[in-house]
């Protein structure tokens, strides 16, 4: 019988549509018959090592940045291909992968917010704060799986591939137009911190329609049972 990972539906549909799932398909035959899918999440793990002293360094050089940017690259290719390789040599462990994936998602995220704290672009409360509003969605996340059997990579054509890429894209924007502190109702901010207060309203806006949507779904299919006498 499978298990309820097996399950799982996926939903990934991004930004980049089907652009991911064909490089990730034509990559991994290619990769060699020695490498493992759990040498690939280490690979993922290194990359985000790469982008936490990234920008912890930047706050000295800013030209560090570049090497957030590459560990970015490094993360998506471990993280992403470890699944997309088990799945062509059908050697899927589900429960496994599922656990690891996500438990490592937790590690690179935090690696990801401590470093671009240190970095002084974005200001650490804020950081923090879109740490925060991603664990929420990725606890959500979890709880939709395990409610509707749906694993929901993406939410509004935004997942952790097109995340990486505008994290890519703001670095180069750092590096080009260093962010200038200007006053805004008395509050000491850049455009990387109203960026990053923008994109953790969206994301805690997100949970909060969802999970109440969700609850109104879940009380309609599953009523409270008649009381026992």
């Amino acid at each position: 019988m499978p298990s309820e990972e097996q399950l799982l539906e996926r939903h990934n549909v991004g930004v980049f549509g089907p652009l991911e799932p064909a490089a990730l398909a034509w990559l991994a035959p290619r990769i060699p018959l020695w490498m493992t899918p759990d040498m690939l999440t280490t690979i993922g793990v290194v990359g985000a090592v790469m982008v936490f002293f990234g920008y912890a360094l930047s706050a000295y050089e800013p030209h560090f940045l570049w090497l957030a940017s590459l560990g970015l690259a490094v993360n998506w290719f471990g993280d992403s291909l470890d699944g997309s390789l088990a799945r062509h040599r059908r050697i899927e462990r589900h429960r496994y992968g599922f656990y690891l994936d996500n438990a490592v998602d937790v590690a690179q995220q935090i690696l990801t917010a401590v470093g671009f704290a240190l970095s002084g672009w974005i200001r650490p409360d804020l950081c923090y704060l879109a740490l925060a509003s991603f664990f929420a969605m990725s606890i959500l996340t979890l709880l939709r799986a395990r409610a509707f059997s749906t694993y929901q990579v993406t939410y509004a054509g935004f997942g952790p591939t097109e995340l990486r890429v505008a994290f890519i894209i703001l670095n180069a924007v750092i590096i080009f137009f260093p962010p200038t502190p200007f006053a805004l109702a008395g509050w000491i901010v850049t455009y990387a911190d109203l960026l990053s207060l923008l994109w953790s309203i969206s994301m805690l806006t997100t949970f909060t329609i969802l999970m109440v949507r969700d609850i109104a779904r879940l009380s309609a299919e599953d009523p409270t049972p008649p009381a026992r006498r």
